[in-house]
């Protein structure tokens, strides 16, 4: 694991600590000797459920490789999202089984999202906790948060992250469920959402209700930011016509 060892800071130690156990550990090396990654080089977010780390292939590309932590804390967190998912039904098990699911969750909805063209990273692969995937940024570092950017067309920035939630919601069958200003990216000027481990299927039974929280979190951000937002309920409105127009031409046919 030579590749994993580089000039680390005191938090940087204690971030590995956190996710680098052994398994984890095994699943890197598997990647490594699969051609898949050659290096792990540093953290590039921390997260609720994992760090993210940044990562290059064979040939210098970047990747970036996803770590969910196996912790108690965890696993807490994640259960209520998979226990309602219906792609999960009877997944519930040990701990370490359960993040797993997350991570195949997480994967799941990715590919979702970026087969119906919506603006998320490229999945690549996953193992066990470990998730490869589009690396968004580029040699100097990351994409900034989208709450880190000066905001100077915000009526335009707030009508594509609706979008995003109307596409998610009527051509992916997904609501993020913990949408925010801290999941979504910017880049090249346009926005990029990542976090979707949580996002859940638009039968989810209180699918609705992690809809209108996501639209409430954007509507504030922006109303902050000097945008012109839509009330909350009209865009629920909607969106959940487009949903009932959806059923009815399926119907039809």
């Amino acid at each position: 694991m030579d590749a994993l060892k580089t000039n680390k800071t005191g938090d940087e130690r204690q971030t590995e600590a956190g996710v680098f156990d052994r398994q984890t550990l095994m699943v890197i090396y598997d990647f490594m000797t699969s051609d898949v990654i050659e290096s792990v080089h540093h953290p590039i977010s921390t997260g609720k459920e994992g760090n993210v780390f940044y990562c290059t292939d064979y040939d210098g590309e970047p990747v970036a490789l996803k770590i969910f932590r196996t912790s108690t804390s965890t696993f807490k967190r994640v259960a209520k999202y998979i226990e309602g998912d219906p792609r999960f039904r009877g997944a519930l098990g040990n701990r370490r089984r359960m993040i797993y699911t997350w991570t195949a969750k997480e994967y799941r909805n990715l590919v979702r999202y970026y087969e119906a063209e919506l603006p998320v990273p490229e999945p690549y692969m996953f193992r066990k906790n470990c998730l490869l995937m589009e690396y968004i940024g580029d040699k100097h570092g990351p994409a900034p948060q989208l709450k880190d950017i000066p905001m100077q067309a915000p009526d335009r920035m707030y009508r594509k992250i609706i979008d995003f939630i109307d596409r998610g919601f009527n051509e992916a069958g997904l609501v993020h469920g913990d949408l925010s200003e801290y999941n979504i990216l910017i880049w090249k000027g346009q926005p990029v959402v990542i976090d979707c481990g949580q996002a859940m299927t638009a039968d989810f039974f209180n699918a609705e209700d992690f809809l209108r929280r996501d639209i409430n979190n954007i509507n504030r951000f922006f109303a902050n930011r000097g945008a012109e937002v839509e009330d909350t309920e009209t865009i629920m409105e909607r969106i959940l016509a487009e949903d009932e127009d959806d059923y009815e031409e399926e119907d039809e046919e």
